[in-house]
Formats: structure tokens, C-alpha cells, sequence
């Protein structure tokens, strides 16, 4: 059973109309990146995805289940959490305090997850105290992915999960999230600009223009195909 499923999404804003009929679908075990311009229909998919928006015509499934209608919390208990763009970590809370909001639909292995995090990121435990807001970016990536991962889940989706990250980092970041899909099992839907970067590490992609689908399949096969070398990789 597949762990996600959009089948025939539409979304409009107003009378705006931002997804045309789209359809994707990630299995368990795999990274899948959705890959698309400016102005594509990236950020909508991932809103209509965490529940953030409501399609108008379609569904959403999670391991089987229509969602289209279910509150972000609700899909959170699903198995699903989010990496958002930007990080977006609490600033003035300590590192701990930020991972444990990851956690607010958890009612047991709260300090046995946290303890499951911090083998997995011994920097975040090395600096547990200190504001998350003193961290360097790549550290705060590290922080925001703990802290989806305190919520135990099956698939986590990654928004721009490269952007704003000194070269040093990108690479490193790419290897945790390689690294996370390989030992813990997790599946990841990654958005991401860089096609390259997300082709390098992914089983299967997607790319969106103006709100369609307009080609998917093996990594390897879009990595090769040249309407994204030209469109994507600079060819």
C-alpha cells in the first residue's frame, strides 16, 4: 500500500486555479523529489499535502486513507511531519525545547525518541541548552529534521531542505537525508529547486509546470532526459 497518495489534486485560490488534475504517489522506503520552477505549484502540492490546503477536486490518501479533509494534527498521527523551508525553528527556545514540540501529538517514547534523535545528531545533543537561534544553518537543517522525526513517522515531506545553506552544508545535508531513508526506512518527499542535488540522491521524481504534472519517473531516466538538463541542470 503506498504511503501517499494525490490522485487528480485541483486547488484553487479563489478562482485562481494553482493544481490541474495532479497525481503522484510515494511508497514506502523512498525518496521522491518534486521538482518544478518558480511559480510551479511546488509549495501548493506540499500545502495540499500537509493539510494546510484543501483541494476542490480529488483526493489525498495516506497508507490508504482519504485525508483531504483531515487537520494537519490529524495527519501528523498518520505517520506524516514536515521539514520546513527555512528551517523555521523557535529561535529563543533551547535545542531540546524545539525538538520536543515535535512531539505534541505523542503521548509515550517521548524521552526514548529524543534519545533516538540525538544518537543520530550528536551535535544538536552537544549543544541541547543553547537558543536554536545560535546555531549555524546547517545546524538548525539538523535541528529541523530531529525534531520531525520526534513524532515517529513513516514519511517525511522536505521543503527546499538545501536552501540558504553555505556549500559546506548541502552536500552534508543531502548524505543525512540519504542516511535517514537508508537506516531508519523513512520515506521522504523532497521539493526541491536544484534538480541535480535531488536527482542524486532519489528513486523516483516529478517535475510540475504551471500547476500539471508534465513528467515523472526513475531518477536516473530524468537525470538523462534533456527537456531537464535544458530546463534544470543548465544544458
Amino acid at each position: 500500500m503506498s504511503l501517499l497518495e494525490l490522485d487528480s489534486v485541483s486547488v484553487f485560490y479563489g478562482q485562481t486555479q494553482a493544481l490541474y488534475d495532479v497525481s503522484l504517489v510515494v511508497e514506502p522506503g523512498e525518496i521522491v523529489c518534486l521538482l518544478g520552477g518558480n511559480a510551479s505549484g511546488k509549495s501548493t502540492t506540499m500545502k495540499t499535502i500537509l493539510g494546510l490546503t484543501t483541494p476542490r477536486t480529488g483526493e489525498v490518501r495516506l497508507a490508504g486513507e482519504r485525508v483531504s479533509r483531515l487537520a494537519p494534527a490529524g495527519r501528523i498521527r498518520r505517520g506524516l511531519a514536515s521539514v520546513p523551508e527555512a528551517r523555521r525553528v523557535f529561535p529563543e527556545m533551547s535545542v531540546e525545547d524545539n525538538l520536543l514540540t515535535g512531539a505534541f501529538t505523542r503521548r509515550s517514547g517521548v524521552r526514548a525518541e529524543l534519545a533516538s534523535v540525538y544518537e543520530s545528531f550528536p551535535r544538536l545533543a552537544e549543544r541541547r541548552r543553547q537558543p536554536a537561534g545560535t546555531l549555524s544553518g546547517g545546524e538548525q537543517q539538523m535541528l529541523a529534521f530531529g525534531r520531525a522525526l520526534m513524532s515517529a513517522p513513516t514519511l517525511i515531506c522536505m521543503d527546499e531542505p538545501t536552501m540558504g545553506l553555505a556549500p559546506i552544508f548541502v552536500d552534508r545535508v543531502l548524505d543525512l537525508i540519504a542516511a535517514l531513508n537508508r537506516d531508519r526506512g523513512l520515506a521522504v518527499l523532497m521539493v526541491e529547486q536544484n534538480a541535480e542535488l535531488a536527482l542524486s540522491i532519489a528513486h523516483r521524481g516529478y517535475v510540475l509546470n504551471t500547476g500539471h504534472i508534465a513528467l515523472s519517473g526513475p531518477a536516473a531516466a530524468l537525470i538523462d532526459n534533456p527537456a531537464i538538463r535544458t530546463a534544470y541542470l543548465g544544458a
